[in-house]
């Protein structure tokens, strides 16, 4: 049985043959996989979020479908729906593409707040529930959603309870020069998503979930981690701080780090290498603030350098 940084390592491996220069967005992205958490990618068009997004997919043996979200979609689309059998005089539930192993969200924001509320109970409760029957949803499931920043026309900004449910919130950003010319060279084929082959199954991803569980956190980290989170709420600068699930979702992300670092126990360090991601998304800002981009991530930034980090002596 592979060890959780060698899974890792294999698919960030495979990943980063398709997507330059983005080796930290790859590595959340393979985070967030083994945690067992969901991503929310945002970026201008044509920066390479859906082919992250669809680079992943291809490097696991398992299903995978994609939504591209439209004003015209009903919640239904995405579920499933009870169909009456007119060979058997019965309904019978024909599922939605939700049940997969990894789902692709394509411009969540174009979706209404209706059908965007239809992956609500998918994302935190892994069951979908129709005409009061449940359905469980796959053992490994996770939803790749990507939204425009730029268009103000024609979308619909996610509700603050649905954003809360993405584990990490991530940037593509622009690349260098040089990896510029890397996703040149690469992408101009039209086949480079063929040439992608799965490199780990669903069995392994579900083992590796089990090694991370393994992971043990010490009181002083669990208090720094209590400590970020009361930070977020009691800054002049957030009319919202960050929940108990967000604080939740940070540890569980720290001990997957952890596992990566081939270590059995988690560190601050673990924390702040991914607090940014797991938080900033969470904390409402003030209205001054909220116009600006990537105001949360500088705010979470000099909040992990103003909370003390607990010593050496407090970790034993």
């Amino acid at each position: 049985m592979d060890s959780v940084k060698v899974i890792a390592d294999k698919i960030a491996k495979n990943i980063g043959a398709v997507i330059k220069g983005k080796d930290d967005v790859v590595r959340k992205t393979v985070i967030a996989l083994l945690t067992g958490g969901h991503i929310l990618l945002e970026d201008v068009p044509g920066s390479g979020k859906t082919m992250l997004a669809k680079t992943l997919a291809a490097s696991v043996d398992g299903t995978f479908k994609r939504i591209q979200m439209t004003p015209d979609m009903l919640p239904a689309d995405i579920t499933g729906v009870n169909i009456f059998d007119l060979k058997t005089s019965q309904f019978r539930f024909v599922k939605g593409p939700v049940f997969t192993n990894i789902l692709i969200a394509d411009e969540i924001n174009r979706a209404t707040p209706k059908t965007q509320a239809g992956l609500l109970e998918c994302m935190e409760e892994e069951q979908v529930t129709v005409d009061g029957n449940t359905w469980p949803m796959e053992d490994v499931f996770m939803v790749i959603a990507t939204q425009n920043p730029v268009d103000t026309q024609g979308v619909f900004p996610l509700p603050e309870a649905q954003v809360d449910r993405f584990l990490m919130k991530l940037y593509m950003e622009y690349p260098d020069h040089d990896s510029m010319i890397e996703i040149f060279r690469t992408h101009i084929q039209k086949d480079v998503l063929e040439q992608v082959t799965p490199v780990t199954s669903i069995e392994e991803i579900k083992n590796a979930g089990k090694q991370i569980e393994q992971v043990s956190i010490s009181d002083a980290v669990y208090s720094y981690a209590a400590d970020l989170v009361e930070a977020t709420r009691a800054h002049e600068s957030v009319v919202l701080g960050v929940s108990q699930r967000g604080g939740i979702a940070l540890l569980r992300a720290a001990k997957t780090v952890a596992a990566i670092h081939e270590r059995t126990y988690v560190l601050p360090d673990d924390i702040k290498e991914i607090a940014c991601d797991v938080l900033a998304h969470r904390m409402i800002l003030k209205n001054a603030l909220r116009v600006r981009r990537n105001a949360a991530v500088e705010l979470m930034k000099e909040i992990l350098e103003q909370v003390p980090v607990p010593t050496e002596e407090m970790l034993k």
